[in-house]
């Protein structure tokens, strides 16, 4: 008896003679890049270094795509961002030690945010692997030590006939729901060394499926087709999943109003009439939260902003699907659905009743006119106007990279995002230097699209190498920096809780003419010329930078 899954595919005759015929000249960097092909990447980033360069030698003999940045760091928003615009694994080539080691800032972006990153790191040669102090450069007793915390998964090479199969492993273990980040070393040893194992031509691409379990879905379907108000929070898992049109569907069918998480921004219609759009770091989009009897959370762990800082106290019961089992019930008690949220939707879709529920809309609109006037009582009006004129310049259908400045806080609540997978910021793990760098590696994906940049002057100084990498590919990057002379949100953190600020006034250098310095054109703007000028950047192409000197302030926090 014959099973499907015991079916092996032959090999043809000129593949059997390919593999007994290996070309000469190739070495154990060939494996790599071979089997990233194989697998389907078209394009790596990157920075070379002294044991790596058996994978970047081996780059000049094949077909893929080159994208060296400056920093590690950077190299890793960088192939981060390339990873939530095509929904591949980006491959991240990196030397050992220091190299290794300065990605991690950007590898736990990714693994917060679930963009599915393949770090391929080189090693110590094998003799200096287990622990001892061989005094090779760039050692670490145990370097894959350092990423176990971070990443999804770790696989450590000591022969060239692990190579394909440890990148096939990484890969559909950064591509199977959660998506994130994986690690790969291999040792300088074995990249250099000569090889006579066949081309790598195959792989199996494809991840495993995260579906939901019938039986709790039968029972989150009950509750919401039976609720009186019920609501939906839904996350960047939403976005991940490419489940947008899904939630769409099932909030019509429930009549069901739907705020989105930061990480979900874009996940539902800003101006649908059910949408509490991303206003959940507000108390009157909590209060109504609090108030549904059955809240659908999907694709979010109801994390600190999530949960207004972890004032949410949900009343009734709590449904929550999330593919990433540490994040489930992690804050609340609930239904729990380990699922991902494209499959887990759809199995409530085909089993839930319709709801009418006429008033709904108006509830939204009354939660909405609250959220207004609460602000508006507190004469924001700049930072309201310089994020009107950022969504008038910008095109509807191009991605926006923010970094954490005080106007990315703003456009988490209040700007539109016009879609998912368009607005992307580093508030998964908030560090700075994400604006920039991740807006190159969206226009390496997409480049017929202009993408946007946003960072404080703070941030810019993290990642201001970058503009040589903008030039170098003419990257169709504009890059708008906030001016306010430090890091102005610690600073109003400060004064607020201390009455004065300590460690946050820089000393910084003249934006647009550094720019120019890079053959990179750059423009200082005001507010009232801030549409104008970000258009017209924004339409030229290649790389710019904008920017604007202003003071912006935080919105009050509503959960102190």
């Amino acid at each position: 008896m014959t099973h499907d899954h015991d079916l092996v595919l032959r090999p043809t005759e000129a593949q059997i003679s390919a593999a007994l015929n290996p070309p000469p000249g190739r070495n154990g960097g060939d494996l790599v890049v071979e089997t990233l092909a194989a697998l389907g990447a078209t394009t790596v980033f990157g920075l070379p270094g002294q044991h790596a360069l058996g994978v970047f030698d081996a780059l000049r003999r094949s077909d893929l795509r080159y994208i060296g940045l400056r920093v590690e760091n950077n190299a890793g928003f960088a192939a981060d961002a390339y990873g939530r615009i095509t929904g591949e694994a980006a491959p991240l080539l990196l030397s050992t030690g220091p190299g290794a080691l300065t990605s991690l800032a950007a590898l736990q972006e990714a693994a917060s945010a679930s963009a599915p990153v393949l770090a391929i790191s080189s090693q110590i040669p094998t003799a200096g692997l287990g622990g001892g102090r061989h005094g090779y450069l760039h050692e670490l007793p145990d370097q894959s030590a350092s990423f176990r915390g971070v990443v999804k998964s770790v696989h450590t090479v000591r022969a060239q006939s692990q190579i394909a199969s440890a990148i096939e492993a990484a890969w559909k273990s950064a591509l199977t729901a959660p998506h994130g980040p994986v690690w790969v070393e291999i040792p300088q040893d074995v990249l250099l060394a000569e090889t006579s194992i066949p081309v790598v031509t195959g792989g199996d691409a494809f991840p495993e499926e995260l579906p939901p379990r019938p039986e709790l879905t039968a029972v989150a379907a009950d509750l919401l087709s039976r609720a009186a108000r019920p609501a939906i929070i839904a996350g960047g898992g939403v976005v991940r999943s490419d489940a947008s049109g899904k939630l769409r569907q099932l909030a019509q069918t429930l009549q069901a109003p739907v705020v989105t998480t930061p990480g979900g921004k874009g996940a539902f219609p800003w101006t649908h009439p059910l949408s509490l759009q991303s206003w959940i770091e507000d108390r009157h989009t909590t209060d109504f939260l609090e108030d549904a009897d059955v809240l659908l959370v999907v694709g979010s762990g109801l994390g600190e902003l999530s949960s207004n800082y972890h004032t949410f106290r949900p009343r009734g019961r709590v449904i929550q699907i999330e593919a990433d089992l540490g994040k489930l019930e992690s804050n609340h008690p609930a239904l729990g659905i380990h699922a991902d949220a494209r499959l887990a939707l759809q199995a409530l879709l085909e089993t839930v009743s319709p709801r009418e529920d006429a008033e709904a809309p108006e509830r939204v609109r009354a939660v909405l006119a609250k959220v207004s006037d609460r602000i508006a009582a507190q004469e924001l009006t700049l930072e309201q106007d310089v994020l009107a004129s950022v969504r008038r310049a910008l095109p509807a259908d191009s991605p926006s990279f923010w970094d954490m400045t005080i106007l990315a806080y703003w456009a988490w609540s209040a700007f539109d995002a016009k879609g998912p997978n368009l607005l992307h910021s580093a508030q998964g793990a908030g560090g700075l230097g994400y604006g920039f760098p991740a807006a190159l590696g969206a226009a390496v994906a997409d480049p017929s699209r202009p993408v946007l940049a946003v960072s404080g002057d703070g941030g810019a100084l993290y990642s201001i190498a970058e503009l040589a990498t903008a030039r170098q590919y003419d990257l169709n990057v504009t890059w708008l920096i906030v001016d306010d002379g430090g890091y102005g949100i610690l600073r109003e953190y400060m004064t607020d809780a201390f009455g004065q600020a300590t460690g946050t006034e820089l000393s910084r250098p003249d934006y647009v003419a550094l720019a120019e310095s890079f053959g990179v054109p750059g423009v200082r703007t005001t507010p009232g010329n801030l549409a104008d000028d970000l258009s017209k950047a924004l339409n030229s192409p290649g790389p710019s930078v904008v920017v604007l000197p202003a003071v912006l302030r935080m919105f009050a926090p509503t959960h102190q």
